[in-house]
């Protein structure tokens, strides 16, 4: 019988996590959904908001590391990060739009990385298929501070159906990025400047094609292998 004394069982359970870091990142960010409608309307909510982007921003560093390490992506993490503190903490709300590009950059290039890591070989294992998921959500928040960028630079991006032009809050963004990318069309957010519609029909795009040539591959893979058994 295998027993480790309690103290130890901390130890494993982080050296089990380590080898998962795409179930800790996806973890975090359904936290996170759950959490920003409470952090929306307040100064300490926003504050809160920022430092949980920086911290999943590190997580999302620490996913690339894994997955393909590049130099690249601390050249876009620095900046974004800087911008962050700046614009929620010193008051320098005009720097914002900035830290939202750069961290969509970022994002993408996080997705491109871990389609890379689900491609690079015929094998599926665990963390792949939470890579999968973790992709997804990914992408998800590249589009969602994509459009936040949008808004701040072309004022009137985006329009609820019911309420005039106005900005829209980062969860009707992630809201407007999840249901444009998974294809359900539930969002009540319309863009309406040419560079909103222009992005939204990136992501239109892009969801198709995730969905279609990295999640069916796995499956596809996943199936064979249980065949092969």
């Amino acid at each position: 019988m295998n027993w480790a004394p309690p103290l130890l069982a901390p130890w494993r359970l982080a050296r089990g996590l380590r080898k998962h870091p795409s179930a800790i990142l996806l973890a975090v960010q359904m936290l996170g959904i759950l959490s920003y409608p409470l952090m929306e309307d307040t100064g300490v909510g926003r504050a809160l908001f920022g430092a949980m982007s920086i911290a999943v921003l590190s997580l999302v560093l620490w996913v690339i590391n894994r997955a393909s390490a590049h130099w690249v992506a601390w050249l876009l993490a620095v900046p974004a990060v800087a911008m962050s503190l700046l614009a929620n903490f010193v008051g320098m709300p005009m720097l914002l739009p900035w830290a939202h590009a750069f961290e969509s950059v970022l994002y993408f290039y996080a997705v491109a990385g871990l389609i890379r890591y689900m491609l690079g070989d015929m094998r599926v294992t665990t963390d792949e298929l939470v890579a999968a998921a973790t992709t997804f959500t990914l992408m998800a928040w590249a589009f969602a501070y994509a459009f936040s960028a949008c808004q701040a630079w072309v004022p009137g991006s985006f329009s609820d159906v019911a309420v005039p032009p106005q900005p829209r809050t980062w969860m009707e963004l992630l809201f407007l990025s999840f249901s444009t990318l998974s294809g359900v069309g539930l969002s009540d957010i319309v863009p309406l400047s040419p560079l909103a519609r222009a992005l939204t029909m990136l992501a239109m795009f892009s969801g198709v094609m995730y969905i279609a040539i990295a999640v069916s591959r796995l499956i596809a893979l996943t199936v064979i292998r249980q065949q092969q058994r």
